[in-house]
């Protein structure tokens, strides 16, 4: 099978604790679909809620499809998620009981389906983000170093 990431959230890594991934199919217009496949959404702010028994998206921004004309759809519209019964259940429980967030990770074709990888994520506090910064800091100087010993080595 193969994916083709349209977009990615990548403060999401930075400022949650990603606990666990679902995969989420999404309601969407047709020049939302056009907009999306041409990779002009937004996923920086958004954010999914379960109400009434329902998963819905907030605050992702998909561009107006520009050769539409007066069908164009509204960017931040609250858009329908598409999960089984069961397993918004369980996301509704841990978002309820444990202090848990829904964030999307990136939004990505399968089969020519949009499709939405839904993390459930803990937030961080500002120490923990810093360790982040600092272990991968650290890691990033490790390969550098290991990299140039590398090359002169083999020199």
């Amino acid at each position: 099978m193969s994916f083709k990431t349209l977009a990615r959230n990548r403060k999401a890594r930075h400022q949650y604790f990603i606990e666990e991934k679902f995969e989420a199919g999404i309601a969407l217009q047709g020049t939302e679909v056009k907009s999306v496949r041409a990779g002009k959404v937004n996923l920086k702010d958004s954010y999914a809620r379960v109400e009434n028994g329902e998963l819905f998206l907030y605050n992702m921004h998909i561009s107006p499809y520009d050769q539409a004309s007066r069908f164009n759809h509204d960017p931040l519209r609250t858009r329908k998620m598409l999960m089984h019964r069961r397993e918004i259940g369980k996301l509704a429980g841990y978002v309820q009981e444990k202090g848990y967030t829904l964030v999307p990770l990136s939004i990505y074709l399968k089969k020519n389906r949009v499709k939405v990888e839904l993390a459930l994520a803990k937030g961080k506090k500002d120490y923990d983000k810093r360790r982040s910064i600092a272990e991968r800091d650290a890691r990033r100087e490790m390969e550098r170093a290991f990299k140039d010993r590398q090359l002169s080595r083999d020199k």
